[in-house]
């Protein structure tokens, strides 16, 4: 199985955080390389998004009701807007790749806690499978901690912690494999929906089949966000 991490090149921060996943990754045993998967920016989202057919729709500020899913979609602050549309664009061309085979999507802030072990993970009858150790990494974190971990259940579907009709997926999106049938429906919700934040549109209630493994193989290095800043 192939593994790529989104990395801005341009980005010190960015780069250093990559080198100190690889290096994790090493550290606790994985075998499998690591790419460096050069992250879309800022200067590409318009032309990209056009050639794409995409629009984006999820709101900016505030709050409202999606009349397509019915979800109540929720704003919060991005200085740079273009920044968050080039983070889903780079998700967006990786479960692209993800059409021909299963792949490990990563994010530049992920860090390799424990050996990876895909067999089991690519065996399950999820078409999405989350990795990473919620805490520090989504809302509601403890919850989505506590009702993974006490599931003896190897792999699992999402948790479902919030009591709104909000979109609710893994714990961000800075490390998980894809299986081909996952990048299909991933693409299909994006030209059905529009395109909203990857780890929004990632949700169960969009996506059939979204799990998460009862153990965590990664977590957050927690750097300065990049995309909402």
């Amino acid at each position: 199985m192939k593994a790529y991490c989104i990395t801005l090149l341009a980005n010190e921060l960015s780069v250093n955080a990559y080198e100190a996943l690889v290096k994790s990754s090493k550290d606790v045993g994985n075998k499998f390389e690591i790419e460096k998967f050069a992250a879309c920016t800022p200067r590409f989202t318009k032309p990209h998004m056009e050639y794409l057919k995409l629009e984006w729709t999820y709101p900016w500020e505030g709050e409202r009701t999606d009349l397509k899913s019915g979800l109540t979609l929720r704003g919060y602050p991005t200085a740079i807007r273009d920044r968050r549309v080039a983070c889903f664009l780079s998700h967006y061309q990786l479960w692209e790749k993800a059409l021909v085979e299963p792949i490990l999507v990563l994010e530049h802030d992920a860090l390799f806690i424990r050996k990876l072990e895909p067999e089991y993970i690519l065996e399950s009858d999820f078409n999405i499978i989350g990795i990473n150790d919620p805490r520090g990494a989504t809302r509601k974190s403890r919850e989505y901690f506590t009702e993974v971990t006490n599931d003896m259940r190897p792999v699992r579907p999402v948790p479902r912690v919030d009591k709104f009709n909000v979109p609710q997926g893994l714990a961000g999106n800075s490390a998980y494999i894809i299986k081909p049938e996952g990048a299909r429906l991933m693409i299909e919700a994006a030209k059905t929906y529009g395109a909203w934040p990857n780890d929004a549109l990632m949700c169960y209630q969009l996506i059939d089949k979204l799990g998460v493994t009862n153990k965590f193989y990664t977590k957050v290095q927690g750097l300065r966000s990049t995309t909402t800043i």
